[in-house]
């Protein structure tokens, strides 16, 4: 019993390899990584493929096969990753695992990959439903995110900014909530067709602050044209107030910026220094840079040595 247990658990170590994205260590597991590429990429081509009448009209059949096998193959390796989900998660016992992974983004994503495919076959009038939810599987295409450390970064800029782009999306949204209101309030009596509810305010809101402007609603009052200017102005602003500080924060961060800084500090130290003491020697070695012209100081001999203690 103990050797079956050993040998089960060393082929699901094996499995999880191989469906693992990222673990290239031998061919098995690199070529299932280029399959499982492949077959999403096939799969992405002939649904826009399947737009095309005249394409489905000499190649229908063809697209439809390819769906089958692309989706099979999803299928299969939703199996494989449910299987090897105690690998994934090693702390959980149980059926923990298993129910970890089936309701982590990575497994709705996978599971919405194939299931929508089966559901018409005993769900017949939810068709039209399940193939919108089969766009779901593009996002499988993030997978190839483990290969590229430059999509990590963007990731963990999300995710370290999470409380900042939350703060910004309440913000819109109260905004775009106020303003469609207000906009209805505005020009519902002079255009009872156009503005028919808040909802055709929230259209133009959403338009507006996201500075998109489709030119299918707009205000035709002075006062709704000069409350859209505002509005305008509020989505450009909104976008400035989230990104301004992130901008700085980077220019703070960068190499350039506090080598400047440094060389300043350095500079203003020195000057307060040989006012109390004599010889730029110790000046220099008390701030740590090294002696400079007489030149350089005398470009900060100006400025206060308040200012130049409180620098250093």
């Amino acid at each position: 019993m103990a050797g079956n247990g050993q040998k089960i658990t060393g082929l699901r170590q094996r499995l999880f390899k191989m469906v693992s994205v990222g673990i290239v260590d031998d061919r098995i597991n690199q070529g299932y990584d280029i399959i499982s590429t492949a077959m999403l990429l096939i799969n992405l081509f002939g649904a826009f493929a399947g737009t095309f009448d005249q394409i489905v009209q000499r190649y229908g059949f063809l697209l439809h096969e390819v769906e089958a096998v692309t989706v099979a193959f999803f299928a299969v390796d939703y199996v494989l990753r449910l299987y090897t989900a105690p690998c994934l998660y090693p702390d959980e016992t149980g059926m923990r695992p298993y129910v970890r992974y089936m309701l982590s983004g990575a497994g709705i994503i996978d599971l919405l990959s194939f299931l929508p495919y089966y559901l018409p076959m005993f769900f017949p009038a939810g068709a039209v439903a399940f193939r919108l939810i089969r766009v779901a599987r593009i996002l499988r295409l993030f997978r190839i995110n483990a290969y590229y450390d430059s999509l990590n970064v963007i990731t963990d800029v999300i995710v370290g900014k999470s409380q900042q782009l939350l703060s910004s999306v309440f913000i819109i949204f109260v905004l775009m909530l106020a303003s469609s209101l207000a906009m209805y309030s505005i020009e519902h009596e002079a255009q009872p067709e156009v503005f028919r509810n808040a909802f055709s305010g929230l259209w133009w809101a959403v338009s507006t602050l996201l500075t998109v402007g489709y030119g299918d609603i707009y205000p035709i009052t002075p006062l709704g044209k000069a409350f859209g200017i505002l509005i305008t102005f509020l989505g450009v602003g909104m976008v400035a107030v989230s990104t301004a500080p992130d901008s700085w924060n980077s220019i703070r961060d960068s190499s350039g910026f506090r080598t400047m800084r440094r060389k300043r500090i350095c500079i203003l130290s020195r000057s307060s220094s040989l006012r109390k003491t004599t010889g730029t020697g110790r000046a220099s070695q008390s701030c740590g840079c090294p002696t400079g012209s007489s030149s350089q100081l005398s470009s900060v001999g100006g400025r206060s040595s308040s200012r130049a203690e409180t620098s250093c």
